[in-house]
């Protein structure tokens, strides 16, 4: 038997606290109202809603051999998460993100890099890849797989029947080169508003989501927060709506966009109605805060996808 879904790529811990619009000078301090911490990252966040969402997941990437590395173990664990493919890297720290959010979801990102930025790729995970109905790609920028592995094991999937999607993460300079290697094995690229112009120059997101199927890419949506998603998917084009509600903290709305994506899919829904589902995912997670927000399940998100006001003018 198949399995569901494999995340490939960053693991980190965020620690997220808000409201803050400020650092208090010198050694002062001040009281907020919330701080939580959660696995998260391009792989390891959408691992996270993914089984949430009931999706058999696995999870591909590394650890360091510190509490944190054992904390977010352990949560991935508690969280339906499979780890057997997460190795942890002796010498090195957990990747661990700090997140200040002010009043309007809204957050700088204050990153420590560590195990999770150089995700091994494993014989095991080779063989894994052969075996599985999805396989989500959060790789790109990694040294462990940059410059072909990483293509190498995505043409693997895709050639032994899974359906691979594909986000990015701060792309640095090389990524649209990777991307050229990668996207001619990715069904659905999933990139934000900010990462797509970045990569491709264009204002127009209409543009850039041509742009990558040009580069190969079977199907592109960009993520575009309150403005919804820019589709270029077979006959879906124009944009899909995002959904209105009080943001608390946008920090994993794009990678619960992906996991709500993939578990709608994996379900059998028609690709309109699974990006429908994605907002409605991305919808619930921000409003409450660190990487699940408000998401209780798939069964109580997609009652929210048919009752949530639409934000038609954003």
């Amino acid at each position: 038997m198949k399995q569901e879904l494999i995340c490939v790529g960053l693991i980190t811990l965020d620690v997220v606290g808000r409201p803050i619009t400020d650092i208090p000078a010198n050694e002062g301090g001040r009281l907020i109202e919330q701080i939580a911490c959660a696995p998260a990252g391009t792989a390891g966040g959408t691992a996270c809603i993914a089984a949430r969402l009931g999706v058999q997941t696995a999870l591909a990437g590394a650890v360091g051999d510190d509490l944190t590395g054992r904390l977010v173990r352990f949560a991935l664990e508690e969280g339906g998460v499979d780890t057997q493919l997460v190795q942890t890297l002796a010498g090195m720290p957990t990747s661990t993100t700090i997140l200040p959010i002010d009043d309007e979801g809204r957050r700088p990102t204050l990153h420590a890099p560590g195990a999770g930025s150089v995700p091994p790729l494993s014989d095991a995970l080779k063989a894994a890849v052969q075996n599985t109905r999805c396989l989500h790609y959060g790789a790109i920028g990694a040294p462990t797989f940059d410059g072909g592995p990483g293509a190498e094991l995505l043409k693997l999937a895709h050639e032994n029947g899974a359906m691979v999607v594909c986000d990015l993460i701060a792309p640095g300079p090389g990524a649209r080169d990777e991307l050229a290697l990668i996207l001619p094995h990715v069904d659905w690229f999933l990139p934000s508003a900010d990462e797509a112009r970045r990569i491709t120059g264009e204002d127009d997101l209409a543009m850039a989501a041509k742009a990558f199927l040009a580069m190969g890419a079977r199907n592109c949506v960009i993520k575009n927060g309150r403005a919804g998603a820019v589709m270029a998917a077979g006959d879906l084009t124009g944009r899909l709506p995002a959904f209105s509600v009080k943001v608390a903290d946008t920090t994993t709305c794009g990678d619960s966009f992906c996991a709500g994506f993939i578990a709608a899919h994996l379900r059998g829904w028609a690709d309109l109605e699974a990006l429908r589902f994605a907002a409605a995912t991305a919808a619930q997670v921000a409003q409450g805060l660190a990487t699940y927000g408000k998401l209780e399940s798939f069964a109580a998100t997609e009652v929210a996808m048919h009752t949530l006001t639409v934000l038609e003018d954003a």
